[in-house]
């Protein structure tokens, strides 16, 4: 019986980690430090509040992942359908060095950060980042319309972007 408990609070506690829903970024996400591609620190807060008044895209992506890569010829349509949209990428490469290459490489357009705390770091924790791609999608005024969406074709996050 007691293997059964151990087991079914595993399981459920599993299920609500991928099923998290958050409508806000915590004081520790929003404080987390991105660098930009002139090499500056920013809070991601900073990054949201310049967007304040747009929705925004956001792509959590790195330029080695091959499910990244194999889902931006779908981001790259919905910048051309959402032109009202903006699109933000936040990058977990290894290194500025091939972050910026693949921007470069891969011809995305928007606007770049390079996640310099990574996976574990505030950002990449609240987010519960457990695989990339990882899309989200904020309102206007900052709030979460979309938490997890690991394909561009999920209903949820299209239905967002309307």
């Amino acid at each position: 019986m007691k293997h059964i408990l151990v087991f079914t609070l595993f399981i459920t506690t599993v299920l609500s980690c991928q099923n998290r829903n958050e409508t806000q970024f915590s004081l520790e996400a929003l404080n987390d430090k991105l660098i930009n591609l002139q090499g500056d620190s920013v809070s991601f807060k900073s990054i949201l509040e310049k967007h304040k008044g747009s929705a925004v895209f956001v792509d959590v992506w790195a330029s080695w992942c091959k499910d990244c890569l194999k889902g931006l010829p779908g981001v790259k349509k919905l910048q051309e359908t959402h032109q009202e949209i903006d699109f933000v990428f936040l990058s977990l490469d290894k290194s500025q060095v091939a972050w910026k290459k693949g921007i470069d490489r891969l011809k995305i357009s928007g606007e770049h950060y390079f996640m310099q705390s990574g996976w574990k770091g505030a950002l990449g924790t609240f987010l519960g980042l457990d695989w990339i791609p990882r899309y989200l999608i904020i309102d206007k005024d900052g709030g979460i319309k979309v938490f997890n969406a690991i394909e561009t074709t999920d209903k949820k996050l299209l239905n967002n972007l309307k």
